[in-house]
């Protein structure tokens, strides 16, 4: 038996890339070293709370665990504090505050070439029914339009920020930072968890097209749940995603 290692816990394992917990120490895989070059950078530039850089050696790198705990889960009602979500809602207007990073993000072809390819899959192989995709793809589609780009963080699920004692103290998993569209960050934060937006907006501290944000929710879902489905996550009808989409008016 060997002394002094610690169990390993895999947190994240698919095709991509597997994150794994050892002790007070997070260690990414990924296949595609240039998700880690964004990620290295992102967190560089950064004006919030993210984790220490231990050490990176290709195609593995090391981050220090963040104190707390993160503001929920997607499938399950969150315990945060209404104060919690306020401040990250405080936390991404920080972000979005800040100097643009380099990396530009998708186009607007790029986006709308992704939910059609998407929305198409869901019909072909019978997800979800025609009138679900068609109405939430005429949603979604309402996102196509000019803004003013931020810094945004891409990816914000709610499992990706940390808070304790209703301070965030930490985001992670910055590999699909860049430069985008601020409400896309705030409906991310916000998918299945509606109940919590005004107090994210609170915390943002401006008002924003709710209806936008619901447009990014129906598009996050619709692009989603194929890659779900794909890497083992389990039966689409599980997914908090096509509850959102099921829901939509």
């Amino acid at each position: 038996m060997m002394v002094g290692v610690e169990e390993i816990e895999v947190l994240v394992a698919h095709k991509e890339r597997a994150t794994l917990r050892i002790g007070d120490v997070f260690l990414k895989i990924d296949t595609d070293q240039s998700r880690t070059d964004v990620e290295v950078e992102a967190m560089t530039m950064a004006p919030v709370p993210t984790p220490k850089i231990l050490w990176r050696r290709p195609p593995v790198l090391a981050l220090a665990a963040l104190p707390g705990r993160p503001l929920g889960r997607l499938q399950e009602p969150s315990i945060a504090s209404t104060a919690a979500w306020v401040a990250a809602g405080a936390a991404i207007r920080t972000l979005h505050d800040a100097p643009l990073p380099p990396r530009p993000g998708r186009s607007l072809d790029e986006l709308e070439s992704r939910l059609a390819d998407e929305c198409d899959w869901l019909i072909a192989n019978d997800v979800l029914p025609i009138d679900v995709v068609t109405r939430n793809r005429r949603l979604a589609e309402t996102v196509f339009r000019p803004w003013t780009p931020v810094f945004i963080h891409g990816d914000l699920q709610i499992t990706h920020v940390f808070v304790d004692d209703d301070q965030v103290t930490g985001i992670i998993d910055w590999s699909e930072a860049s430069q985008g569209d601020a409400l896309y960050d705030l409906a991310t934060l916000t998918l299945a968890h509606e109940e919590h937006l005004d107090d994210v907006i609170a915390g943002y501290g401006t008002d924003v097209d709710l209806g936008l944000i619901r447009a990014w929710w129906s598009f996050r879902s619709l692009i989603a749940i194929r890659w779900l489905a794909e890497n083992g996550y389990g039966s689409p009808e599980t997914f908090p995603e096509v509850a959102v989409l099921r829901s939509r008016p």
